[in-house]
């Protein structure tokens, strides 16, 4: 039986990499609207660069997961941006706290600690998973907030690097596993390839067998007679032709 080229898609809610991401996106809008009001940022870069790029990493992730089922290439590269996203996001938060004389927390402190083990809730699709995910993003987004969302915009954007960290090393894992899947069964032309083949050999498989030729025994091959009363007409003749001239009829 063969299998289809189109592989499995669509799979990204049940990824912790994508909770994460969420979280990050979520924590990203929240802190950017408190600490850069327009006063601030009146063109609105910083903010803007910054929601832009927690966007791009989860937008990159859905795109990722739709493209997962026809080019396993194309889902590499839109995670690949996904992680960039996310790497160029945490060079901001970094940014903000040396800015303002903080420091980055070590994963030697205590709350990097605390932050880093917060567990994030698996999510199983069901009929109505849309509405679903998002009852369960903002469960998570609650049990985050203390800590995303943090009256202090320092422990905030500290949090958020932790949680930055986390989802890009998911992100990571998920790439070294989808290179190793398109090692191993390749990308969408090499499955229509093993599907042409596939039905190449099923059709190959129900051709009725030439006989053997009576004379010799070698396979008979279908041959047309060009002169005579039988021009036109096909008949089998020995494949040794013309060491073997052996012919029989088709039958009908």
């Amino acid at each position: 039986m063969s299998s289809s080229p189109i592989g499995l898609s669509h799979g990204y809610r049940k990824m912790l990499s994508f909770g994460f991401t969420c979280l990050v996106y979520h924590g990203t809008t929240r802190f950017c609207r408190r600490v850069y009001p327009w006063q601030a940022d009146p063109l609105g870069k910083t903010s803007g660069q910054m929601i832009g790029a927690a966007r791009s990493a989860r937008q990159n992730m859905v795109e990722s997961s739709a493209r997962a089922g026809t080019s396993k290439e194309t889902e590499l590269k839109l995670l690949d941006v996904a992680r960039g996203s996310l790497e160029e996001l945490l060079g901001d938060y970094e940014a903000f706290l040396i800015d303002h004389d903080q420091e980055v927390w070590s994963i030697h402190d205590e709350r990097w600690k605390t932050v880093n083990a917060l567990p994030l809730d698996p999510f199983e699709y069901s009929d109505d998973s849309l509405h679903e995910f998002s009852r369960h993003i903002i469960a998570m987004r609650q049990r985050f907030a203390p800590w995303l969302e943090h009256d202090d915009p320092v422990i905030a954007a500290n949090s958020l690097i932790v949680i930055i960290r986390r989802a890009a090393q998911l992100l990571r894992r998920q790439m070294e596993k989808t290179a190793e899947e398109f090692a191993g069964a390749g990308g969408f032309r090499e499955r229509m390839s093993k599907l042409r083949l596939e039905q190449r050999e099923r059709v190959e498989a129900h051709k009725p067998q030439p006989p053997a030729c009576p004379a010799c025994g070698k396979p008979m091959v279908k041959r047309r007679a060009k002169t005579g009363p039988s021009a036109g007409k096909t008949f089998w003749g020995c494949a040794d032709f013309p060491a073997c001239k052996a012919i029989q009829e088709i039958q009908k």
